[in-house]
């Protein structure tokens, strides 16, 4: 099963970027280490299923707990983040991103039992959500994600998102990390968030609120749409329940850099 979850493309890019485990004593030197490749299988089939951590068989190789604390230790190294700035620059190597354009749009999902950053959801009766908001390369690649509670406004997110965008290396020249134009629905209305991007070289390619539908821009901001399915195909991101925000945002790290794996 680790075989299927973790292609030896996967591990070869995350096992030089896990932290080196601590030497084993001499004396007393207690259990042997986990296999981490079968740690980081579990981790995936967790986020894949969203099966709770103590119900992952035993044939994973390792116990839900720990894999749980794993993804915690591995997280607070930024492993994941690294991952995704690695796959992308594998991405950049091949000329497979598109920055002629990109594309930004939120979606949302229920949080059971709450937990770090989550909001009433206004589409879902109130309940607590977390908002999963994605920025894109023209073809979907996710270039950079985020999570934050449900009630949090599409347009307040607009800048911290384009500048999360990693510089992504991998060609001669300069990291990239700007795309030419950004196109957005009318939830990201707003004269000095377009002033800004302009001043970041980023041509606006913003919906106007209160005008006629039909403004063409859909044409370029679906694959946006795609991405945000793809990202909840996880279940472990399409029903949160994880309280931690470290978790959650570990797994929205790792489910961004599988995205970005099936380009390669």
């Amino acid at each position: 099963m680790a075989r299927q979850l973790v292609s030896d493309a996967l591990w070869y890019r995350v096992e030089d970027l896990l932290p080196t485990p601590k030497p084993r004593r001499f004396r007393y030197p207690g259990r042997k280490p986990v296999d981490r490749r079968k740690v980081l299988a579990g981790i995936i089939f967790v986020l894949r299923t969203g099966i709770p951590w103590e119900d992952v068989p035993q044939e994973m190789g390792c116990c839900g707990m720990t894999c749980w604390n794993y993804l915690r230790a591995w997280q607070k190294a930024g492993v994941w983040d690294n991952l995704h700035s690695l796959v992308l620059e594998d991405l950049q190597a091949t000329a497979k991103i598109d920055w002629s354009r990109a594309t930004i749009d939120s979606t949302k999902a229920r949080a059971l039992g709450g937990g770090d950053r989550t909001g009433p959801n206004s589409t879902d009766r109130g309940k607590l959500g977390t908002k999963h908001h994605i920025l894109t390369d023209g073809q979907g690649i996710p270039l950079a994600t985020a999570a934050t509670a449900a009630n949090v406004a599409d347009v307040t997110m607009l800048l911290p998102m384009v500048d999360k965008v990693p510089p992504v290396a991998g060609q001669v020249g300069h990291p990239k990390r700007r795309p030419a134009k950004l196109y957005a629905d009318g939830g990201y209305d707003s004269e000095p968030h377009r002033t800004q991007l302009r001043a970041r070289s980023i041509a606006p390619m913003i919906a106007r609120r209160r005008t006629d539908n039909g403004s063409g821009l859909g044409v370029y901001r679906w694959v946006v749409e795609r991405t945000a399915s793809w990202l909840h195909g996880f279940r472990r991101l399409r029903l949160r329940t994880d309280r931690h925000g470290e978790i959650h945002d570990a797994f929205v790290a790792l489910g961004s850099a599988l995205i970005c794996m099936w380009f390669l």
